[in-house]
């Protein structure tokens, strides 16, 4: 068993780890940077470690230093969270190698699934159905105008080693494809160090959704409710929820059978997800895994009423996972909003400072507020500008939204600007309330509609 685990993050995810780390009576390091000194996660945290200065690859990317204070303080593992290092294989291999338990799947596996070219020809492999597109790489422009012709167009040209929202382009026909191969080609090299890209064909009126995962080292795999994550802006999840109200008991069936057939394919362990698109004929095509926790955990973990985190750490001691496939049936609805320091009528810059006030409601059975900040606590502009995440979880959707708005319009945040408003208007939408959109609806639609109403308010 473990008596001592690194934490290698920050901020909300930080201090979700830590506190299920202390319920577990497993002592917390936190590693940090000179900008975080102050910060929650790290004075909640036995021990503490500053690992350099405030941007990331001074600190949070920084390998050698974070295995460096692993192995001072005595660590027997190491949980990455999601970002940073998180889907690092050389990392995952360097923990292993300096005998320190890295809280998530092999570097074999992470490999693997981290090439969106390779880990598309793995879910082939096991069955696993997939975009139209290109078997492989595209080298060359020869090439991806083959490609684009048999699969036809839109097409979308993504990076290999992509992520974030870069290394994509939308290709509409083949007068743009020349510039946006070399565009994309040249975008990815600078971001990625890989320029290897891959092309599928555009399903734009398409549902983004996603069915997390949890492998034990004795053969156990299972699947979670599905979670809806197609209300997003710049290929950035702004809210998410679970179950999708257009997915059937059968057809989420059918998806988990799909996917826990993947896992045992690929010899996953741990937890991870799957993400899909689903077209309007409820047809199922994989994009991408995740290998990792994922922001949106926290709604499984309100309809399922189980603690992932602490799965994680049993898995990664090598027990058998605590439930079955029966534990983790739907229970009701539940809703997650990412509150961020970012102004929505101004391209959604982001508004770093101090806050000055901040007060949400007390948590219930209903309502759970997960953050890494406090009254005080600056928002560094270094990071991701995300202040809270809010969880409501309630026996139907409109219940949930209903509880949502209440919320988001009573809490108190003060010395920065927030999205609140935007999510305020968003969750009140009548599409969204129906669930007959898209992963375009808000660049395509919402975001128009609401810009005009913005700017009739402040004339």
């Amino acid at each position: 068993m473990f008596k001592k685990v690194l934490v290698a993050n920050r901020g909300e995810v930080a201090v979700q780890i830590i506190r299920a780390l202390h319920e577990m009576n497993i002592k917390a390091v936190a590693v940090y940077s000179t900008a975080d000194a102050d910060s929650l996660f790290v004075k909640l945290a036995d021990e503490s470690v500053c690992i350099g200065g405030p941007f990331p690859d001074e600190s949070y990317l920084n390998m050698a230093a974070i295995i460096d204070s692993a192995v001072l303080c005595g660590c027997d593992a190491l949980h990455p969270g999601y970002g940073f290092l998180s889907e690092n294989a050389d990392f995952a291999e360097l923990c292993e190698q300096c005998g320190i338990k890295f809280i998530g799947p092999s570097a074999k596996v992470i490999n693997l699934m981290g090439n969106k070219g390779n880990a598309k020809e793995a879910m082939r492999q096991n069955g696993v159905p997939t975009i139209p597109g290109s078997d492989g790489f595209v080298d060359t422009y020869k090439q991806a105008k083959e490609v684009a012709k048999e699969t036809g167009y839109p097409i979308m040209l993504k990076a290999a080693a992509g992520g974030g929202g870069k290394g994509i382009r939308k290709v509409l026909n083949e007068a743009e494809l020349r510039k946006a191969f070399t565009d994309t080609k040249r975008e990815a090299k600078l971001s990625f160090g890989d320029d290897r890209l891959y092309m599928e064909k555009d399903l734009s009126d398409a549902k983004h959704i996603e069915m997390q995962v949890i492998a034990d080292e004795h053969g156990h795999v299972i699947y979670f409710p599905e979670r809806d994550c197609s209300m997003q802006r710049n290929h950035q999840k702004v809210i998410e929820e679970s179950p999708c109200s257009q997915i059937t008991e059968q057809k989420r069936q059918e998806l988990g059978q799909i996917v826990v057939k993947a896992a045992k394919g690929i010899g996953y362990t741990n937890t991870g997800t799957f993400e899909f698109l689903m077209d309007q004929d409820h047809n199922f095509y994989f994009m991408e895994m995740n290998t990792r926790l994922q922001v949106e955990y926290t709604i499984t973990e309100e309809v399922t009423g189980v603690e992932i985190i602490k799965a994680q750490i049993m898995v990664a001691q090598g027990q058998e996972l605590p439930f079955t496939q029966a534990d983790c049936a739907v229970n009701g609805y539940s809703i997650e909003c990412r509150i961020n320091a970012e102004d929505p009528s101004n391209n959604f810059t982001p508004s770093p400072g101090k806050l000055e006030q901040m007060k949400f409601p007390d948590e219930s059975d209903s309502i759970r507020i997960d953050s890494g900040v406090e009254a005080g606590d600056m928002i560094s502009p270094y990071y991701d500008s995300m202040i809270a995440k809010i969880i409501v979880h309630k026996p139907t959707k409109r219940e949930a939204v209903s509880k949502m708005k209440r919320i988001l319009t009573n809490f108190v945040v003060e010395g920065v600007t927030t999205n609140r408003d935007f999510l305020i208007d968003l969750i009140s939408d009548r599409h969204f309330l129906a669930g007959d959109f898209n992963n375009n609806y808000i660049e395509s639609t919402f975001l128009k509609e609401w810009m005009k109403q913005y700017d009739k308010q402040t004339v």
